[in-house]
């Protein structure tokens, strides 16, 4: 038993000193790394300054791939970068919600005449609201034409144009203008429906399609 113990203890006093031989025996394998320099492939065994932020193979002495890195970005490119993939998520959220309200509408109306319904108030508000801008258009030209009518008579008679009138025709004028930006704004509102719908329309027919097939 003694014997034993002894030969135990001088395995164990001699494994340190084998695995550290090994060690030493066995060094890190060098590397090889190859990058682009001006439309070119180089290879070396230290990267040149210039090349350490380039996108890069390493390989061993070997030929056998180690590791593949991509070119460093600098602080502004990263920035770049993120907001671009920001930009990315959101228009593929806006277009998976299209999509969804899409799939929702050809779920919910049974033909085309109940998706034509649905539009109905709103263009009724929208002809409505056009239909009093026509009419307060017409109303302050007349208006405006009749106070320039005064103003013209008044001086075929060699008379000056009180600051009264010429105040009121200002203001009319002024009036009219907003007048009419107003129904141009709802002229391109009815408009932008009347496409909606006719797109809302072509969708529901192609959504609807394979439901009939």
């Amino acid at each position: 038993m003694k014997i034993q113990a002894v030969f135990a203890i001088a395995a164990l006093c001699w494994l340190p000193a084998a695995l550290q031989a090994q060690n030493r025996a066995a060094p890190a394998e060098k590397k090889l790394y190859c990058w682009n320099e001006n439309g070119r492939k180089v290879c070396g065994d230290a990267l040149p300054p210039e090349a350490v932020d380039a996108a890069r193979t390493e390989m061993s002495r070997t030929g056998r791939p180690l590791a593949r890195l991509g070119e460093q970005l600098t602080p502004e490119e990263r920035a770049a970068a993120e907001e671009a993939e920001h930009q990315a998520r959101i228009a593929a959220n806006a277009e998976a919600a299209r999509l969804r309200r899409e799939r929702a509408m050809a779920e919910s109306y049974e033909t085309e005449e109940d998706l034509r319904r649905a539009f109905d108030d709103r263009i009724v508000l929208i002809d409505e609201g056009l239909k009093t801008s026509r009419m307060g258009v017409d109303n302050l030209r007349q208006s405006l034409v009749s106070l320039l009518r005064q103003a013209n008579d008044l001086e075929l008679r060699g008379e000056p144009v009180g600051k009264a009138l010429a105040g009121n025709i200002r203001a009319q004028h002024v009036d009219l203008l907003r007048q009419q930006a107003i129904m141009r704004q709802q002229q391109e509102e009815r408009a932008s429906l009347d496409a909606e719908l006719e797109h809302a329309i072509e969708r529901y027919h192609a959504l609807r399609a394979p439901a009939r097939r």
